[in-house]
């Protein structure tokens, strides 16, 4: 029966509304999974479901602790803690893997999939599972992808046609691609941690942002943008990561199970992932929000403004990987 560490119960009551970590008794694997969201966020009930599923199904053998909003780590430190065995599975968003591979940049490509069932059969796909391989070579090992949905543009003045957002100071997480993306739109792209976005665009020091109904919900950036717009141009998704060190150490049988929950999982995140970003656009228009959808002939300029940055990236990505995603639009 698991208990729970006096850290944790004191963790658990300082973030009230999420479980503390689980602790794992004597003798089980233990797999500690740092992340930076919420209970409630699409990757925090997500990595809930897999403590549950592994810590009642490989009971005695396997044991996963959850450490949600950036208790252990943030997105910046989890991978070396990874690499140094402080913690043994996290799920960065894909900008954070920069260092280690370009593979991952074809999700930041602008317009490039045009729902997040696209993304997912790209995900699925031959290429999509081999670039979970992609940086094998530094230790690191891809397990799976989760989604968190697709992005749409908020600032503090209206944005409809892509002129609109010129001279504005977007928030972009580490990617080369969304910087150069807001390039572009003739729009200054500001990296800065998630952590610090709200009371960023509060205060002015950037004017916009580019995020999922999730996101633009869970940390209330709508209270402080003029509107969303509806341009489902980006994919925000994150990558489930260990070390090839330790899923490697695992015993064969041990390594199956887990890998058979952990997929049994992500296709109930998909599917909440979708439902959750679905639920925080009606919350924004419930709250007062303000969301405004773009016409066929607006779209269109939107795309026709950010796809050379398609050609820009695709001797880093590859154009034959560039080609085969956007084929599994319909």
């Amino acid at each position: 029966m698991k208990g729970l560490t006096t850290a944790a119960i004191a963790l658990g009551i300082a973030f009230t509304g999420h479980s503390a970590a689980a602790k794992c008794d004597d003798g089980e694997i233990v797999a500690r999974f740092a992340h930076v969201t919420s209970g409630s966020h699409p990757k925090g009930v997500a990595a809930s479901q897999l403590q549950e599923r592994v810590n009642a199904q490989m009971d005695g053998r396997m044991c996963v602790e959850v450490y949600p909003n950036s208790i252990l780590y943030n997105d910046s430190q989890v991978l070396d803690a990874i690499a140094e065995g402080k913690a043994e599975l996290a799920a960065p968003g894909f900008s954070k893997f920069g260092e280690y591979t370009s593979a991952f940049e074809v999700f930041s490509l602008p317009f490039l999939f045009q729902d997040i069932d696209a993304v997912i059969a790209f995900q699925r796909s031959a290429s999509g599972r081999k670039l979970l391989d992609s940086m094998q070579g530094q230790g690191l090992q891809g397990l799976s992808y989760w989604q968190n949905g697709m992005m749409h543009m908020a600032a503090n003045i209206p944005l409809i046609r892509p002129d609109d957002a010129a001279g504005l100071k977007f928030r972009v997480p580490p990617s080369d691609v969304q910087i150069v993306q807001m390039e572009k739109l003739g729009a200054q792209a500001v990296a800065m941690p998630f952590s610090k976005v709200y009371g960023a665009l509060e205060s002015g020091d950037v004017d916009g942002v580019a995020h999922t109904w999730a996101n633009m919900w869970g940390k209330k950036f709508f209270e402080v943008q003029d509107g969303i717009t509806e341009t489902s141009h980006g994919v925000s998704a994150y990558l489930v990561v260990t070390s090839t060190e330790w899923i490697n150490s695992l015993d064969a049988d041990i390594r199956t199970e887990f890998l058979s929950i952990l997929a049994d999982v992500t296709e109930q995140q998909n599917e909440d992932s979708k439902r959750l970003n679905r639920e925080a656009k009606d919350k924004i228009l419930a709250a007062g929000g303000t969301v405004r959808a773009l016409t066929p002939e607006q779209r269109s300029a939107w795309v026709e403004a950010m796809k050379p940055v398609w050609a820009e990236f695709s001797d880093i990505i590859g154009q034959s990987t560039i080609e085969e995603a956007a084929g599994y639009n319909y």
